[in-house]
């Protein structure tokens, strides 16, 4: 069949014309004479030789096949001589020559030469001339024809109806078709468009079928609608909100919401156009013509059955659907959907987002905490799937123990140091030395240094664990008054110089201070002009305060003892007085002396 057809030229005049049928194009053929029995020689031959005149080029008859040679059939078609048809218009597709003697085939006169006594048929144009009235008759009667799409071509489609035809883009669907080679070798019905025979154009259109169709299917549906009833339908065109979906000639919207009890991110996810889908009708405008379809509805809320199902205290699996900053949403089956808080995911670690701890399409197992199926609301808990530590911390750590761990991290008020179950204990700052000003831990210790720390303290309450350094070790000041006994002459370096007085280290970590007013008999008002950071210096131990972690010294003392040592000298050198003057000194200096000691 020829594939190649010819193309609307949109800037042609399309109006149909008239055309001529076969019986317009040949002249019909004479009936056949009447014998009497009475005709003459010559009126006999006049009768013959009229009867094979009454052919003409262009007509179509019938006759009979009755010989087949190599290269032509020779068909009888009341004509002196057989009419030759080629052999070619008799093989199918794979080459075989499909004929058989005595059967009737129409043909159409090619050729029709008397002199040489020539008759050349043809069954293909005699088909076609056939289909040409084929064509006239369903326009006419606005019939249908069917045929195959061959091809696609500029603007649409060439359709094969016997002969080549038009179908334009336009007129294939009712709506614009995406994957046009999906049409090509589909048979379809057509409507006749127009035509014309001179020009061998003809313009098909299948659009108008499915209008007529549609419309038909749409004064059905909406004599059948109603409310709460289930349909079958084809999903039509699919957006962000819903889809919509054909009932047969009706459309209706298929909400997001009304796809599923659970989450649906876009309804692209679960159908493409083209699909049968099952839906209920929701709600109908007649006026407008607005349905609403539900899906979901044709299965009961699972919220209705969750409070049996998900009892408080029941373990639960899930999968993770989404994540928030606050938690994780949990799927527990379809339409039921709980909450992970990210408070309830550890019972040591300090959560900051969900996903260090789940990740989207994971299946976890959870504790339902809380139910309130009215909100359609589920709270669940991860950690309490596991003990909690902080129940049996302090069974294995007593306080006392002594423990060894890795620094994790350093902050600006101590230490934290990693035990086991993620829990840290934590080393405040005054606790790393009982003796050390520490201005920042990290002067002392670095990360990931392993040290030993001494259980001060178990809050299970707050979940703090307290460490510390210094008690690994015991308290210098503790035994200080068996080192720096009240009275004892020490020395030392001075370490800090102030308005009220005078920082001296006696050993590491332990200092002692003299006091403004410790510092000479002679009244001062500050020290700082008089002493220097670094520089030696002598003193007397007048108290010390072991609680406070409060050392006194004196240099004062020290130089009103000298005096005395130099008094008590010169009285024992004084030589007995001979007068009663000399004496009233030597007692007058005594005195003075007592009352310097006291």
């Amino acid at each position: 069949m020829n594939n190649n057809i010819a193309e609307t030229n949109e800037n042609n005049n399309m109006n149909t014309e008239e055309i001529e049928t076969a019986e317009e194009v040949k002249e019909s053929q004479k009936s056949e004479p009447v014998l009497t029995g009475e005709e003459t020689m010559d009126e006999l031959m006049g009768i013959y030789e009229e009867s094979f005149k009454r052919f003409e080029e262009g007509q179509v008859v019938t006759g009979i096949i009755i010989a087949v040679d190599r290269d032509h059939v020779l068909v009888d078609v009341g004509y002196k001589s057989e009419g030759q048809i080629a052999i070619h218009e008799f093989r199918d597709e794979q080459g075989n020559v499909n004929v058989n003697l005595n059967d009737e085939v129409e043909v159409m006169v090619e050729v029709w030469d008397e002199e040489e006594e020539t008759v050349i048929l043809s069954k293909e144009k005699a088909a076609k001339v056939k289909v040409w009235d084929a064509i006239k008759d369903i326009y006419e009667s606005d019939g249908i024809i069917e045929g195959v799409i061959t091809s696609r071509v500029k603007g649409g489609f060439s359709v094969d109806i016997g002969l080549p035809a038009f179908l334009p883009g336009s007129q294939a669907d009712l709506r614009p078709i995406r994957n046009m080679d999906e049409m090509v070798g589909q048979t379809y019905t057509f409507k006749v468009l127009k035509y014309n025979r001179k020009r061998s154009n003809i313009v098909l259109s299948r659009r108008i079928i499915l209008e007529n169709q549609r419309e038909q299917a749409r004064t059905e549906t909406l004599d059948s609608i109603e409310n709460d009833k289930v349909m079958m339908g084809v999903v039509k065109n699919i957006t962000e909100y819903g889809i919509f979906v054909d009932l047969g000639g009706v459309d209706g919207l298929l909400h997001i919401t009304d796809i599923s009890w659970g989450r649906v991110k876009h309804p692209s996810e679960l159908f493409s156009v083209g699909d049968k889908i099952k839906v209920k009708i929701l709600s109908f405008d007649f006026e407008k013509e607005r349905v609403s379809l539900g899906m979901k509805q044709l299965t009961p809320d699972p919220w209705t059955t969750a409070q049996s199902k998900y009892p408080v205290g029941s373990k639960v699996k899930g999968k993770v659907v989404s994540l928030t900053d606050y938690g994780a949403f949990v799927e527990l089956e379809e339409g039921v959907e709980g909450l992970i808080h990210v408070s309830e995911m550890s019972w040591t670690r300090k959560v900051r987002h969900p996903s260090k701890m789940v990740s989207v399409g994971e299946e976890v197992e959870a504790v339902v905490l809380d139910l309130k199926p009215d909100n359609r609301r589920i709270s669940l808990g991860i950690k309490q799937t596991v003990e909690n530590p902080w129940e049996v911390i302090s069974e294995k750590y007593p306080v006392g123990t002594v423990i060894e761990g890795k620094i994790k991290n350093i902050t600006d008020f101590g230490l934290f140091i990693g035990i086991d179950d993620d829990i840290d204990g934590l080393v405040h700052i005054s606790d790393i030395s009982w003796t050390k000003r520490i201005k920042h831990p990290s002067e002392v210790y670095k990360k990931n240094d392993i040290i030993q720390a001494v259980v001060l303290d178990i809050d299970k309450a707050s979940e703090r664990f307290s460490l510390g350094i210094k008690q690994t070790q015991p308290d210098p000041w503790e035994t200080v008054g068996q080192r720096y006994r009240v009275g004892t002459e020490i020395s030392g370096m001075i370490t800090n110089v102030t308005d009220f007085g005078v920082f001296v280290e006696l050993e590491e970590g332990i200092e002692g201070l003299v006091h403004v007013s410790e510092i000479s008999k002679e009244k001062i008002k500050t020290p700082v002009d008089q002493f220097k950071t670094g520089e030696a210096i002598t003193a007397r131990v007048m108290n010390i305060n072991s609680d406070e972690r409060r050392i006194g010294l004196s240099i004062k003392r020290l130089e009103v003892e000298e005096e005395q040592d130099h008094i008590q000298d010169f009285v024992k050198n004084v030589k007995p007085a001979t007068s009663s003057f000399g004496e009233l000194l030597r007692d007058n200096l005594e005195e003075a002396a007592k009352a310097e000691d006291k």
